[in-house]
């Protein structure tokens, strides 16, 4: 696909250019104000000339192939002319229209048509359904907005969004960053958010990558795009809605795509080192604090202010929003209290107004804050300014910023100019700011989330855990479910702890079983065709006797034979009475493959939902991360008397059913480990359940 020619283009051919006032005459004049060095060729029967231009009958009489052409008609005539800009030899095409796949069937079909027609021609397309390309630095636009300022567009950010609106709302504020790059894509029938993020990563105009995302076409492209994005230093800021049910269905009838399970999704971009944002306001902080000529190579964030109300209101919302603010080393403390003066709380926020002497406390204070090892950035927050203020001193704005941008000149550390609200900005002290390479952040808990964001980003991710693992032969079935005495069986043979238990078809062998075992114990059920045996009365627990286990066998055969299905036999199993019922499992997302979960049992992960996800494999240290994220974890601690579960086995037991499932991961559909007992010592499968994944 000849993407260069879309996003870059040599040439421009404007379909439904006219002389009235329209997207078509709109679009002949953007390339015109934007200084668009290359040929212009208007077409429509109807015109001589748009805007000073020759204008053409139809793309048989175009002096050349055009690089790209901007579809400025209807989607009712947009099929035969795309044929015959395929036929002509055009190299890319812009399709603003909607009414595709967002709408429906009919639509969907149309839009396969054109999809089809592009393949073949080769052709990247853009769209249908958005609002087109602009290249600042090139001095190129098929996007669907007049140009007012084109030199303020110039920027270091490439921003893919597949809605239209979106992308205009973030190129409204040109204040603090300019754009390399603006794609709204649209529907993607054609060229999609992983293939523009591809250019933007050898895009030298390029250091930061914005995306919005209804839906991913191309899971596989997408994560490659992701990792190549990484790999060249420049991160990946996601911005992906769909998080309920709601905005789900909304989004399949507006793009027609598929939005997949967020969650899911949130850890993909962990694990492939994207940065996940939740709205527009976290997106611009983020993409505002990469404006920085040194970006954080660690949490350790330290602030400064000129109030204490200032410093405790920030300390507040930070605690809150969890971006940790570390207290200030007793040797950093004892610096500013003797050379700045008195420090009220742990000194992080640090009110530096001092001793009266604003002038010279704080760049002391910001000169101490910089020598402490501890320190990864430092923000300083004064009083919010805006243009135009009412109140205050004529240059005091300006002149917190020189001092600020003389500060972090001498210092080796990022330094962020912040405003306690989002928003609110002083154009004198953006423009002083950014001469310094100091980038202006705005909100405390929307800019401080773009450092520790950023920070994250900057710091290497561990290793995946490598395995000597062989692929399992008892996987390789049409079973639709492995029941759970054969999936203990496969599970142990991967060094999964499980309970003793003993497969049996009859009473007098169940007896047997029980007393080799020990009293009491569990009588289950065992088949394929009956997952989820408690729901048909198929197990009875804490049988202390033969005359029990005698009783319970006998009633469980009558409710087999009422279910009229068949059984492989029944098992005889350990009562496990001590320790915390925990979950594990590891299910397939359609997009992305195998992701392990681990939660609390019973109620914590079925109705609390209370779990940790990761893609599979685990990364090393993925295993004692989840279990501390869940809420439930202080149930694993020491409490009243009764001994603290062993995480660290119940972490190893984790490990090894990632290795289970990555080694396996082309037969398997989902795992269910339900409940695992950690106890003071060790851990125990109690229950399992293996789908395997049908050829």
């Amino acid at each position: 696909m000849t993407i260069k020619a879309l996003l870059n283009p040599r040439s421009v051919a404007v379909l439904g250019a006219s002389e009235r006032a329209s997207v078509g005459r709109g679009m002949v004049e953007a390339l015109e104000r934007i200084g668009f060095a290359g040929a212009v060729y208007p077409i429509n029967p109807k015109y001589a000339s748009v805007a000073g231009r020759n204008c053409y009958a139809g793309f048989r009489e175009l002096p050349e192939p055009p690089d790209v052409v901007s579809f400025c008609i209807r989607s009712d005539g947009i099929i035969e002319n795309l044929r015959a800009a395929a036929e002509h030899g055009a190299r890319a095409a812009v399709i603003y229209d909607g009414g595709f796949a967002e709408i429906g069937h009919e639509g969907e079909a149309m839009q396969r048509e054109i999809g089809g027609i592009c393949r073949d021609a080769g052709m990247s397309l853009c769209g249908p359904n958005c609002m087109g390309v602009l290249n600042p630095p090139a001095h190129s636009t098929t996007f669907k907005q007049e140009v007012r300022n084109p030199d303020a567009l110039i920027g270091n950010i490439a921003l893919i969004s597949q809605s239209g609106s979106v992308a205009a709302s973030l190129l409204a504020d040109l204040r603090r960053f300019g754009f390399s790059l603006v794609v709204s894509s649209g529907n993607e029938a054609v060229n999609d958010t992983a293939s523009y993020i591809d250019f933007a990563v050898a895009d030298p105009n390029t250091k930061v990558i914005a995306t919005f995302t209804e839906s991913v076409r191309n899971p596989d492209r997408y994560i490659a795009a992701l990792d190549r994005a990484a790999a060249n230093g420049k991160p990946v800021i996601v911005l992906k809605v769909g998080r309920s049910a709601r905005v789900r269905a909304a989004i399949t009838g507006h793009t027609g795509g598929l939005a997949g399970e967020s969650r899911v999704f949130s850890e993909i971009l962990k694990a492939h080192r994207a940065i996940e944002v939740e709205d527009l306001d976290e997106l611009t902080e983020v993409l505002a604090a990469c404006q920085g000529t040194r970006w954080p190579t660690g949490n350790g964030i330290n602030v400064v202010t000129t109030s204490g109300g200032q410093a405790e209101l920030i300390l507040d919302v930070a605690t809150s929003a969890g971006i940790p603010l570390r207290p200030l080393p007793a040797e950093t403390r004892e610096a500013v209290e003797r050379d700045v003066g008195r420090v009220t709380g742990d000194g992080n926020p640090l009110d530096a107004w001092g001793r009266g002497d604003f002038r010279t406390a704080t760049p002391e204070a910001l000169r101490l804050l910089s020598e402490n090892p501890a320190t990864d950035a430092i923000v300083f927050c004064s009083s919010d300014s805006v243009d135009n203020q009412a109140l205050g001193r004529a240059g005091r704005e300006e002149d917190y910023a020189k001092l600020f941008a003389v500060a972090a000149a001498k210092s080796s550390k990022p330094h962020y100019f912040m405003s306690m609200r989002p928003g609110v900005l002083h154009s004198g002290q953006i423009h002083i700011l950014a001469e310094a390479g100091v980038a202006v952040i705005g909100g405390t808990r929307q800019g401080l989330g773009a450092i520790e964001r950023l920070a994250r980003w900057n710091t290497p991710l561990a290793p995946v855990r490598a395995s000597n693992a062989a692929p399992s032969p008892a996987l390789a079935t049409d079973r639709a479910t492995i029941n759970e005495f054969d999936a203990k069986k496969i599970l142990s043979g991967y060094g999964l702890p499980v309970t003793r238990e003993t497969f049996v078809t009859s009473a007098d062998a169940a007896v047997a079983a029980a007393n080799a075992i020990g009293y009491p114990v569990v009588l289950k059920v065992v088949a394929d065709d009956i997952p989820h045996k408690s729901e048909h009365g198929l197990v009875a627990v804490g049988l202390r006797d033969e005359q029990a286990l005698t009783a319970a066998f006998g009633d469980m055969q009558r409710r087999v034979a009422a279910l009229g299905i068949p059984i492989a036999g029944y098992l005889v199993q350990e009562m496990v009475t001590d320790g915390v019922e925990v979950f594990a499992g590891v299910s397939r997302d359609p997009h992305f493959g195998l992701t392990i979960a681990f939660g609390m049992g019973g109620v914590g992960v079925e109705v609390l939902r209370d779990f940790a996800l990761r893609p599979v494999p685990l990364r090393e240290g993925d295993a004692e991360a989840m279990i501390e994220e869940t809420r439930g974890a202080a149930l694993l601690g020491a409490f009243r008397g009764r001994p603290a579960a062993d995480k660290a086995t119940l972490a190893q037991c984790l490990y090894a059913l990632s290795d289970f499932a990555a080694v396996n991961s082309d037969r398997i559909e989902e795992i269910d480990l339900n409940p695992i007992t950690a106890r003071a010592k060790g851990c125990v499968i109690v229950d399992a359940l293996i789908v395997p994944r049908r050829s």
